[in-house]
């Protein structure tokens, strides 16, 4: 099949990209948010738990609709969700650290309809020849949404002075979200097929000899590392400066690199170099965290963070595709992919569980930069052993 990617997959890529900016908009700061009103890192914790659990949860569940049903009322519901969390963050305001359980439920809920969705329409969308340049452009849309979103939102609170910006931000997100519904309409309504089977994962992992058994460890590496990143970092620029508008700066930089590196790697990324781009990116996105062990300024956030963008992509990107390639693999598998989608929704949850775990235990009884870098620098390694589970998947393709 062709590399260029058909009208669908584009529409696909526009939807997906406007939700990452709605939630690039507000969601960089909605723990910062948490944080200015509780002061809490195990409140941060906690309400990121809720959202991981809820996410699988809802994954294993939806999967059930989007298999049998109208996967794109999944989609929607997702994106629906996402706007009445941040309508609900509004409305409670500074209250919103009572709730903080609550709303990571309902936040993880829109998150695990939204991506059970999309992903089982990627998958349909894209095949093993252009899925690396689709990846690329996802994380190049991805990393221009991280530019411009965070940045302005960064800007507004500040000169806003706080709570009238963070209501203005999450007003814009709702309006963003809606506008993706609405674009959502012209993806075309996919036929279902099949019924669902509810353990099929658990009998993939079960069976000697399973792919899945090697490829499940490496997705929970992926997100033992996500689970304590995604909020983390942002967290501790805003600690550090004390300034959303330098989280705003932080973010558009690095996004900035990110943006380059998906496009170079996804344009030069394939089959016979997978292995060792994953290789190099594994081992640099966990070099890239030494700086923070000489002092967690400003500067050296930014250092990590600008190294981060950078090799990044070299890690995500192939390994993405490959897992993709995997369910695609005969048309057996092609059939159950919305049982292998939630299989990798599971082992991602698990890692970040996982990851998160560790979180919860160090930094609520000791907070000290170094505790925080230790933290980052144990689960920032990890992906290498991602890398090593994958090994006999990226040989297969270098033939």
């Amino acid at each position: 099949m062709a590399k260029t990617l058909d009208k669908q997959a584009v529409l696909l890529l526009v939807v997906q990209a406007l939700y990452g900016v709605a939630n690039a908009l507000s969601g960089t700061f909605v723990p910062v948010y948490l944080w200015k009103a509780s002061q809490s890192y195990s409140l941060i914790g906690w309400f990121t738990m809720g959202q991981y659990v809820m996410s699988g949860l809802t994954f294993w569940v939806a999967g059930k609709w989007v298999k049998e049903h109208n996967k794109m009322n999944s989609l929607r519901a997702g994106i629906v969700l996402s706007g009445v969390f941040y309508c609900t963050v509004l409305l409670l305001g500074t209250q919103a650290k009572l709730y903080y359980v609550p709303l990571g439920l309902l936040n993880g809920m829109a998150l695990g309809f939204f991506w059970i969705a999309f992903n089982v329409v990627y998958f349909e969308v894209t095949d093993p020849d252009n899925r690396d340049r689709y990846n690329g452009w996802a994380g190049l849309l991805g990393s221009a949404a991280g530019i411009v979103a965070p940045w302005v939102s960064g800007l507004l609170i500040t000169s806003m002075q706080g709570e009238k910006g963070y209501r203005l931000i999450f007003t814009i997100s709702l309006v963003i979200f809606a506008i993706s519904v609405v674009l959502s309409f012209w993806l075309k309504k996919r036929h279902a097929e099949g019924s669902y089977s509810w353990l099929h994962g658990w009998r993939q992992l079960r069976q000697k000899g399973n792919p899945w058994r090697r490829m499940f460890p490496a997705i929970a590496a992926q997100g033992v590392r996500e689970g304590v990143f995604m909020f983390l970092v942002g967290l501790t620029v805003y600690v550090a400066t004390q300034n959303e508008s330098k989280l705003g700066t932080f973010s558009l930089i690095t996004s900035l690199v990110a943006l380059v590196s998906f496009w170079l790697v996804g344009k030069r990324l394939n089959q016979n170099n997978r292995k060792r781009a994953m290789l190099l990116g594994a081992v640099m996105i966990g070099i890239v965290i030494l700086p923070l062990f000489w002092k967690v300024t400003y500067g050296t956030l930014l250092m990590f963070g600008i190294g981060t963008s950078l090799f990044m992509p070299f890690y995500i990107i192939p390994m993405t595709s490959r897992v993709f390639d995997l369910i695609g693999q005969s048309e057996e598998s092609a059939r159950e992919r919305e049982e292998f989608i939630v299989l990798r929704e599971a082992g991602l949850v698990l890692g970040r569980v996982i990851g998160l775990s560790s979180y919860l235990i160090v930094l609520p009884l000791n907070h000290s930069t170094t505790a925080i870098t230790w933290l980052l620098f144990a689960v920032g390694v990890v992906p290498i052993a991602g890398w090593w589970f994958m090994k006999p998947f990226l040989k297969e393709q270098s033939a």
